[in-house]
């Protein structure tokens, strides 16, 4: 753990119990805050907000540096007697041709070099009726590492949900279930086992593309041997693609795009009437006894930083907030004792909105991601401005395949 997380953990400790000795002081002498108190909360709540989102951050960019990059500062110059076999040698020379490719295009490419990138290209045209261009490349294993990690870092769902590989986009047949009504039985002697199926559903899971848009950069950039492209230009197009993905991943309506959250998972609780920007203690406790038992030991919450900020003002009936920060390094800040992940994405509070998110994502949604990556390198389209654009692609969809596992919060419609 860095010195500068550290430093903010604490900090937002000491935040979070500054807020509840103002309160505490007003319960404990029946009054109002004063106008004095009131200020000192505003200000020690805004700061919190913004220490926990650094806090996040920080979270984030820690699970980026624990990417393996060592075969990409290697793939240029390690000896000949060191490199292993022959599929390992085709995929470091592949590697060695791509960033060629990515700073200097098709024509700094040698010979050699441009074959092995055309054995690597991808017909886009191919993959959707609504894509006419061709000439994307697979990309290699570390850029791709780079990348899909990248993607979950700000995919939202994508880390926390079930994720499958397949190295092609064919439609996949998925098994959808929910078997927790079911149990078995006490056998007699020489009794026969008796009989009951299992409540099997049945889903494809397809392919769809995502794109990152264009990302420009300048040639000057790109001839700068100090600018890291192989570690900058997937860190970005991951980014980019994890967000829309998180997107579809709760929100998507199902048809040409992921099934989403918010659109299929069942509601375990709604707010009562006038609840259409809050959330009360008993909704949550409920949203989380809505999930069966078997659920609740990898359970976790999933929602928008705005309804954190609603949730961390609630109290239990004692008194004692459901919002816990960090008690110590190494140790997640929970809601009423279960880890939250967020995601922003998910709606934000507002009337009939399905803001809350509980349950096992891992057992209850599913995530199908092509291995292969493509990206484009465009240089004609945007020669004169001395820039080159690279755009990536990603194909993905999910869906919930277990819908026990997984219970919403929803606001009152008014």
């Amino acid at each position: 753990m860095s010195v500068q997380l550290r430093r903010l953990i604490e900090e937002q400790n000491t935040l979070w119990q500054r807020m509840q000795d103002i309160q505490a002081a007003a319960e404990t002498e029946n009054r109002d805050l004063t106008a004095e108190e009131r200020q000192n909360w505003d200000e020690a709540e805004e700061r919190l907000t913004e220490v926990s989102g650094d806090i996040d951050r920080l979270n984030r960019m820690a699970q980026l540096q624990q990417i393996d990059r060592s075969q990409i500062a290697v793939t240029t110059g390690e000896p000949e007697g060191r490199r292993g076999s022959d599929a390992e040698e085709q995929a470091r020379r592949y590697a060695d041709a791509f960033g060629v490719y990515l700073r200097g295009g098709m024509d700094r490419l040698t010979p050699d070099q441009r074959n092995l990138m055309m054995d690597h290209q991808v017909d886009l045209r191919a993959m959707g009726a609504g894509i006419d261009t061709a000439g994307g490349f697979t990309v290699p294993d570390e850029f791709r590492n780079i990348m899909t990690e990248t993607m979950k870092a700000f995919g939202g769902l994508l880390g926390l949900a079930d994720v499958i590989t397949t190295s092609t986009g064919a439609d996949l047949k998925w098994p959808t279930n929910d078997d927790t009504g079911n149990e078995g039985e006490i056998l007699g002697e020489n009794t026969p086992a008796g009989e009951q199926d299992l409540s099997l559903g049945g889903r494809t899971l397809k392919a769809y593309i995502f794109s990152s848009k264009q990302v420009k950069l300048s040639m000057a950039l790109l001839q700068d041997s100090a600018f890291s492209l192989e570690t900058w230009v997937p860190k970005k197009l991951g980014e980019r693609i994890g967000r829309r993905a998180a997107r579809a991943f709760t929100t998507g309506t199902g048809v040409d795009q992921p099934e989403g959250l918010t659109t299929s998972a069942v509601v375990g609780k709604q707010g009562a009437s006038g609840q259409t920007t809050s959330v009360i203690y008993d909704d949550l406790v409920d949203v989380e006894h809505s999930v069966d038992s078997a659920y609740r030991a990898g359970a976790r919450y999933l929602m928008h930083d705005n309804t954190l900020k609603v949730i961390r003002k609630l109290k239990d009936t004692q008194g004692r907030p459901l919002w816990v920060p960090i008690p110590a390094p190494g140790f997640p800040a929970t809601i009423n004792g279960f880890e939250y992940s967020l995601d922003n994405s998910m709606p934000t509070p507002a009337a009939s909105a399905k803001t809350i998110a509980f349950g096992d994502f891992k057992a209850g949604y599913v995530i199908r991601q092509v291995q292969a990556v493509q990206t484009l390198r465009l240089v004609e389209r945007y020669a004169e401005f001395l820039q080159v654009a690279f755009l990536g692609f990603s194909r993905l969809d999910g869906m919930i395949q277990d819908s026990s596992a997984i219970r919403m919060y929803q606001h009152a419609a008014s």
